[in-house]
């Protein structure tokens, strides 16, 4: 008994994603506006039993996404301070982030 899973672990935004066809994945900010498609590069693929890791075989391989929408990420509160100085010291962060859904692996 065999499956058919195609998956790929690519490189987005410093870090590696598992995908497949029809996730939606959020990483960092990608230029580009919602509809907009573009591809990443593939570190591994997994089709089926066969997996391919060789970096010639992954160049031949297109892993195509497209902006879903451009978002914000929830805000980080960092607080600093030092007891007995009168220190204080508050501070807010909060990342630019994409939604993508990956539209085909090839």
């Amino acid at each position: 008994m065999s499956s058919q899973v195609v998956y790929a672990i690519v490189r987005a935004g410093g870090r590696q994603e598992k995908v497949s066809v029809g996730d939606l994945v959020t990483l960092d900010r990608v230029p580009g506006e919602a509809g907009t498609s573009f591809q990443l590069p593939a570190l591994l693929l997994v089709d089926g039993e066969k997996v391919t890791s060789a970096a010639k075989d992954l160049a031949k391989v297109t892993v195509t996404a497209e902006i879903v929408e451009n978002l914000r990420g929830p805000k980080i509160v960092i607080q600093k301070f030092k007891n007995k100085t009168g220190y204080k010291k508050r501070q807010g962060y909060r990342s630019e982030l994409t939604k993508v859904k990956i539209t085909g692996i090839k």
